[in-house]
């Protein structure tokens, strides 16, 4: 997971550089989690790994569960709250809670 910059025309990752346009199409494809079960909106899902955001230690640590995610278009395909801060996450971060 990755602190997302947003700007007029779209999203940018700053851990790893990737952008994409801000509009959300309803097409978004089948997500998958770490472990390969299919996601969905409103699907809550567990961290399993620690996430540095703004670069700074003390980011989400794993364990941490995001409730009622949100599927987006783009590298970082999952949009939910994190103690109460919006962020982007990748798929491969996550997995599906029972």
């Amino acid at each position: 997971m990755t602190d997302v910059l947003v700007g007029a025309d779209g999203y940018e990752c700053q851990t790893c550089g990737f952008e994409w346009e801000s509009e959300e199409v309803g097409g978004v494809g089948e997500v998958r989690d770490a472990n390969g079960n299919v996601l969905a909106d409103g699907d809550d899902v567990t961290i399993i790994k620690d996430i540095k955001l703004d670069g700074k230690a003390g980011g989400v640590k794993v364990g941490t569960k995001v409730r009622s995610i949100r599927l987006v278009e783009g590298d970082h395909p999952i949009d939910g709250k994190v103690n109460g801060r919006g962020i982007l996450i990748k798929a491969e971060f996550v997995k599906k809670a029972k």
